[in-house]
């Protein structure tokens, strides 16, 4: 939670000198997650499944839009991911960190009243680790995936509905989605957004970072995000 805190002071620094020259928006969810699957930390053996205990996580973003004609939009966006376990005889004790940082450059192919909606491609950086029992390995690769937003409000009204995918390109069995609604509050000087919803992160991959894993992670989040 110290490191979530952190980074969301940082990003939101950042967020107030980039609005002097771009829109900039800036946000953060809380996710009450649970976790499901098996992990190995030696790519030749066979997969253990592992009971996950539910856990809450973070993530925190920010995005730069800008009018320039042909450069694309960026996002960064810190995800933190921490989830523990043990094997089915509950003498294994597992610890996993799927954090990761998506660094976005995308495209915005709408952008209304009514309907927005973005594409792109992203990079995954993992920068986590697998620990089983007293052996840690450490998972700090990337992957290439595609990415689109899409948002509809309803007119006269401040509701809207979202949905964000990514999916791997280099590793295709790892996707990651979220759908929800949210609400706008029209203020001042910056704009803001209430939101919740949903949100699934399948990370399937073979010998990736000398792991093998198929892991579903999801779970409902609750979030706020500023537009400058």
């Amino acid at each position: 939670m110290k490191k979530l805190l952190i980074t969301t002071a940082l990003l939101a620094s950042g967020a107030t000198q980039a609005a002097t020259v771009a829109g900039v928006h800036f946000g953060a969810d809380l996710w009450a997650l649970d976790a499901s699957g098996s992990v190995v930390t030696d790519s030749n053996s066979a997969l253990k499944n592992f009971d996950f205990d539910s856990e809450k996580q973070g993530r925190v973003w920010l995005a730069v839009e800008h009018p320039v004609p042909f450069i694309p939009n960026v996002m960064l966006r810190e995800n933190f991911l921490k989830i523990d376990g043990k094997d089915g005889t509950g003498n294994i004790n597992f610890k996993t960190d799927l954090s990761h940082l998506d660094f976005v450059l995308y495209y915005e192919l709408l952008d209304n009243d009514l309907v927005s909606l973005d594409a792109g491609a992203a990079y995954r950086k993992m920068h986590g680790s697998v620990s089983i029992d007293t052996k840690s390995t450490d998972i700090d690769s990337g992957i290439t995936m595609a990415y689109a937003s899409a948002t509809a409000s309803l007119p006269g009204f401040d509701l809207y509905g979202f949905a964000d995918v990514m999916a791997g390109i280099n590793e295709k069995d790892v996707y990651d989605y979220s759908v929800g609604i949210g609400y706008n509050f029209d203020g001042l000087a910056m704009d803001y957004r209430v939101r919740a919803g949903y949100r699934e992160f399948n990370f399937e991959v073979e010998n990736f970072s000398s792991i093998n894993a198929n892991t579903k992670v999801d779970g409902y989040f609750l979030g706020l995000e500023i537009d400058f």
